[in-house]
């Protein structure tokens, strides 16, 4: 029974926010970056429309018709419109964004060398393996407390040198079967960023697909002489979710790059410090 142990450790390691305060910290992220990141483009883009609309008033100085008339000034699109605008897709690729976002947050706590190789368990994990008390130094393993990428892949070691007539000259591959184990573990948490960051840009294409059909079928219903504020929504919808999809798809893909860089980096120190720390049951016979 004692030998599962780790594979018990070993899916739960790292540290582990609450689920309820992750999907909290990614709404708010999400609001904040939806709102600060995208509202200034669309609104650079609306000052630019209102500069060409003066452009292209008449040159002899006379008002627009709408100010002679008293017409009421034209309401500017919020970013609540904006969003509104994408339609489903839009909302699909909003939910996108807070997934990668809560992903994001539980990499960056978990995904670290603090977490997955601690110093103080490898410190602890040298002196008794060095001291050649195989059973403390397991013990030391399972505490919960020390659950970590390092404390698996040595107790993993110990066991076959433990449960091995041989297990002096075996404990290299334990070491480097549990090793790759948990580096394979650590890529798949990350997939879903990948994921995320592929399926994105897709679902911004398919909202600007919808948002064209849509113009394009006012014009063929209004026999070609369709006004422009009729094809308003339909191009809007096209070019919200492009521009959503965007968004979403390149921090998203930055994000996996770099998990992907940092579990490499993190996964060999870690082999090589626990490669020191088993060192002693090499010289035992």
């Amino acid at each position: 029974m004692r030998t599962t142990e780790p594979l018990r450790l070993l899916g739960s390691t790292g540290y582990r926010l609450p689920r309820h305060v992750a999907w909290m910290l990614a709404a708010i992220l999400v609001a904040v970056l939806w709102t600060a990141g995208i509202k200034p483009v669309i609104s650079h883009a609306q000052e630019n429309t209102e500069t060409l609309d003066e452009a292209m008033e008449p040159l002899d100085g006379s008002a627009p018709a709408a100010e002679d008339s008293g017409a009421p000034p034209q309401k500017s699109r919020t970013m609540l419109d904006n969003l509104i605008a994408g339609g489903f897709v839009g909302l699909l690729i909003l939910l996108l964004s807070m997934v990668a976002v809560g992903f994001i947050v539980e990499h960056s706590l978990t995904i670290r060398k603090s977490v997955l190789m601690p110093d103080y368990v490898l410190a602890e994990l040298d002196d008794l393996i060095g001291r050649g008390q195989i059973d403390d130094a397991l013990t030391a393993c399972y505490d919960p407390q020390n659950q970590s990428l390092a404390a698996y892949v040595v107790a993993a070691g110990l066991e076959r040198y433990k449960g091995s007539e041989f297990g002096f000259a075996e404990y290299k591959a334990a070491v480097e079967e549990a090793g790759e184990d948990q580096t394979g573990r650590l890529y798949r948490k990350t997939e879903m960023l990948g994921l995320i960051g592929s399926i994105a840009p897709m679902l911004g294409l398919t909202g600007t697909v919808l948002g064209m059909i849509k113009a394009f079928n006012k014009i063929a219903s209004s026999g070609g002489m369709a006004r422009p504020d009729e094809l308003a929504d339909g191009i809007g919808q096209a070019l919200v979710t492009t521009l959503m999809g965007l968004v979403v798809a390149i921090p998203t893909m930055v994000a996996f790059s770099y998990f992907r860089n940092r579990i490499d980096s993190i996964v060999a120190e870690a082999g090589k410090r626990v490669e020191q720390i088993m060192m002693p049951l090499g010289r035992r016979k």
